[in-house]
């Protein structure tokens, strides 16, 4: 995934442009596995939005990125991502940093999708597999899921991204997604955040975790806290490289419900890297185990689709 702005939704519109993904030769190479681990929510909320300055895109609070840039680039990034991603002029390098920095344009196209088929949340177990800014859980926590989890690769996008954007559309939880018309388009950068007080209830919904799918399958059916298994698995471009197939094909067979859903938004094609939704459908198909059914196409900029997968 090549970086392209600073900012994820700088543009007016927040669906971004065209992503082009850079050759990373990674067939060759043994990609290091990183440990997972459950990140806890702070008791003081405050601690988690301080110094943050929020964006709003789709009724949806997020953290300005340049800003976590420049935090980061100050220490407060452990795993050095930010500073390998600036330094590399890249947003994907192979098993250090996996995009997650970054708002991407399927997305959107997912979020929109949930809108026009009436997916059902509520009281469901959803993962958002692969969250980055973890836009599509926070859709399935107001949409009155019963637990929404949420894994990145890097710790460092939990801690800086992922959580603080939570907590920050958990603070008010009256607040819904608006009409279609009002989604059209982003809407202007908000103040910094108010006061947080307390835990909302929607935030003692959560759980976060990062690391390599695997280990984080691995963690969670191995914990001693009791697990139940997802009715719902949201994901969107993670099928970008051909080498991480099996790794996920694997994890959606463990962590989905027998009778649950995953909808995985990806490009048709990501140029440089190989990967894209036939390459995984095909994938998929050879495995024998989940059916898939593409419930959606996008022509618009690079093509899009939308698949919907489930136990065979």
């Amino acid at each position: 995934k090549s970086r392209k702005t600073a900012d994820p939704a700088a543009d007016s519109s927040p669906k971004l442009g065209a992503d082009k993904h850079q050759d990373q030769p990674t067939s060759d190479k043994k990609l290091c596995v990183k440990v997972a681990k459950e990140h806890s929510i702070p008791k003081d909320l405050n601690k988690v939005l301080e110094h943050r300055v929020m964006e709003t895109v789709l009724d949806l609070s997020y953290v300005k990125l340049s800003v976590v840039e420049m935090t980061c680039l100050d220490n407060a990034d452990s795993e050095g991502i930010m500073s390998k991603s600036v330094s590399s002029h890249s947003d994907l390098i192979p098993g250090v940093y996996e995009g997650g920095l970054k708002i991407w344009e399927c997305t959107f196209d997912l979020m929109e999708y949930f809108s026009e088929a009436e997916i059902e949340f509520t009281n469901k177990t959803v993962l958002d597999l692969g969250c980055g800014a973890g836009l599509l859980g926070i859709v399935a926590l107001r949409g009155k899921a019963d637990r929404v989890h949420f894994q990145d690769y890097n710790s460092t996008v939990i801690d800086e991204i992922t959580l603080p954007n939570v907590v920050a559309n958990c603070i008010n939880e009256g607040r819904r997604m608006g009409s279609g018309k009002d989604r059209k388009a982003s809407k202007p950068p908000s103040k910094r955040p108010r006061k947080a007080e307390g835990s909302p209830d929607m935030l003692n919904r959560c759980r976060f975790f990062s690391g390599e799918w695997s280990q984080v399958s691995q963690l969670l059916l191995s914990s001693n806290k009791p697990f139940s298994k997802y009715d719902i698995i949201l994901t969107s471009e993670t099928i970008y490289n051909p080498d991480y197939y099996s790794a996920l094909h694997d994890t959606l067979a463990q962590l989905l419900d027998k009778n649950g859903c995953v909808y995985l938004a990806s490009k048709v094609h990501y140029f440089g890297v190989g990967g894209g939704v036939y390459l995984f459908e095909k994938f998929i198909e050879e495995k024998n185990v989940f059916r898939t059914s593409m419930v959606k196409t996008i022509d618009q900029g690079l093509q899009r689709c939308i698949m919907e997968i489930a136990f065979k």
